[in-house]
């Protein structure tokens, strides 16, 4: 090891899902929308002038904020942006989890989680989920630094009742607790309705799953004015110009059309149920998942063996190598055809 090396940061890096371009593909892998974004986006990307680009965009993402607050009907003052959920999440963990106690987060999750820890010298714990996979609220009921999980959890898809997410917050009133609801749009009420009661809960959400706007990297949480303040400190000392003017303008058009993003809701709903009565059929069994994707297990044929027949027919769905994990796939809700295409191959590989 040369000496320069000796002080370097070394971390295990987050793995993102595969991201293949191979013509013909099925790309079921990560939990994209199969579908457009709004009209409005398309209307206003054709609209931009040369001018916007010249210019550093609004440091205040101001066009966003404002449009999120009359979309949620909350103060601007409750909103923070970022480029996508991940970098929201991150700015949170840098702002509030700085205490040598322990931030919770549960073993089956978002894997993202830990490395954020790591990378910040965060100290964590990993309270069990439960043999159905799900979160153990008493678990978290013990002294911590901060409390962080998605509802629906990653990568099971279980929806937490807003009942027992507001018991989590509740019980620990000195911390932060943070709801990552990516998925949430698929699945049952926000806990954004508990922000007025808790000023230590934050609440993040993306427009990567239902609004259809991965590719943009736009996300975004809500708490109480004191949370977000703190929030854009943090940025404003890291990266003022955080966001870009596309991003801004695009983020602004997706939230203002509300009947698309509640057509688009229901029909990939209607195929998730849809495709969950198809997979049980053919012998998988899972978590009744609220998200975008299923977490399916099959009673005879490996995980892997499926993850590596679907990828030799170019149908892409996710395999974690781990454990707890190893019998299980996590398959994206695509279009209607999309997923007959995915079952005519589970019908011929698990026969």
């Amino acid at each position: 090891m040369k000496k320069w090396q000796e002080n370097i940061r070394r971390v295990i890096p987050y793995t993102p899902g595969e991201q293949p371009n191979i013509p013909g593909m099925i790309k079921l892998n990560t939990n994209e929308n199969p579908y457009p974004p709004a009209p409005g986006v398309r209307r206003v990307l054709g609209e931009m002038k040369e001018e916007n680009f010249r210019l550093y965009p609004d440091p205040a993402c101001s066009m966003l904020v404002e449009a999120l607050s009359e979309r949620y009907q909350r103060p601007r003052e409750q909103f923070f942006v970022g480029v996508g959920s991940d970098d929201v999440l991150a700015m949170a963990f840098l702002t509030f989890f700085n205490s040598e106690k322990p931030v919770l987060f549960p073993d089956i999750t978002y894997s993202f989680y830990p490395v954020w820890a790591e990378l910040f010298g965060i100290p964590y714990e990993r309270p069990a989920l439960d043999e159905e996979f799900r979160i153990v609220k008493e678990d978290y009921e013990r002294e911590n630094g901060g409390i962080v999980f998605p509802n629906p959890n990653a990568p099971t898809g279980l929806y937490m009742e807003l009942a027992q997410v507001e018991e989590i917050v509740r019980c620990n009133p000195d911390v932060i607790v943070i709801v990552d609801e990516a998925y949430v749009d698929f699945a049952g009420p926000s806990a954004m309705k508990l922000v007025d009661r808790y000023d230590n809960l934050l609440v993040v959400q993306t427009f990567s799953k239902s609004r259809s706007m991965a590719g943009m990297r736009i996300g975004f949480a809500v708490g109480n004015p004191h949370l977000i303040k703190y929030l854009n400190d943090v940025k404003y000392s890291f990266n003022s110009y955080t966001m870009s003017q596309a991003a801004l303008e695009l983020g602004a058009a997706a939230v203002k059309d509300e009947a698309y993003f509640q057509k688009n809701i229901e029909r990939l709903t209607k195929t998730r149920e849809r495709t969950k009565k198809e997979l049980k059929a053919l012998g998988f069994h899972f978590p009744d998942s609220a998200a975008n994707f299923i977490f399916a297990s099959h009673e005879s044929c490996p995980a892997k063996e499926i993850f590596e027949a679907l990828r030799q027919r170019r149908i892409y769905v996710r395999y974690f190598d781990a454990p707890r994990l190893q019998d299980y796939l996590r398959i994206t809700i695509g279009t209607d055809e999309e997923m007959e295409t995915l079952l005519r191959a589970l019908r011929e590989i698990t026969n």
